[in-house]
């Protein structure tokens, strides 16, 4: 039973993402995609889908999560900086195309879902928060940053303008402008004794 449920559950991820997939002729928008029709596209009832998220949003968000976070890793095999400069290049991979459309529609739409927002931040805001924040902090326990910068702002200014592009639609994003940002950073915050440049 728990194996068809999980099977269920994949259907409708996948359904979701199908349905939303702009290189579909047929793709929809997140506002006027349905849990009627993801259910419909996944073969399975509205019951089966509230069974597991309470909102479309929410159904959304975890189809966005699963995807998202497997294609922009933070790795722990490179220094710091290096870590992060790729983590950002693997960002802007996926915002520069259609799934960061999607992704603007997504923060649209939990505008007006408290519990989807709380939803996002619980799962992806916050998490994404501390990883940022931890690599910021590993970059000052090798020595490459100054030991007196506030790690949570500097994280900050590493995605506000991501995000900032993404839901404005100002400029594009791509390795040039995530380079730009991490180079401007950590020019302002100091760098100790190595070239910030890529």
């Amino acid at each position: 039973m728990v194996e068809r449920s999980e099977q269920s559950r994949q259907a409708i991820l996948k359904a979701t993402m199908d349905l939303l997939d702009e290189r579909n002729p047929d793709a929809l928008s997140v506002r006027k995609l349905s849990i009627e029709r993801i259910a419909r596209e996944a073969g399975v009832s509205k019951t089966t889908i509230y069974r597991w998220w309470s909102s479309k949003a929410e159904v959304v968000l975890d189809t966005i999560l699963d995807n998202h976070l497997a294609r922009t890793p933070v790795r722990t095999d490179l220094p710091a900086l290096e870590a992060l400069r790729e983590h950002l290049a693997s960002l802007a991979a996926v915002y520069g195309d259609w799934e960061g459309r999607l992704m603007a529609q997504l923060i649209a739409e939990c505008q007006s879902d408290r519990e989807a927002m709380a939803m996002f931040n619980d799962r992806f805001f916050q998490p994404r928060s501390h990883t940022a924040i931890a690599i910021i902090e590993r970059a000052v326990d090798e020595g490459v940053l100054q030991r007196d910068i506030d790690a949570a702002a500097t994280a900050e200014l590493l995605y506000a303008p991501l995000y900032f592009r993404l839901l404005l639609h100002v400029g594009g994003i791509d390795r040039s402008f995530t380079d730009a940002i991490l180079d401007s950073t950590l020019r302002g915050v100091g760098v100790r004794g190595q070239q910030t440049d890529g």
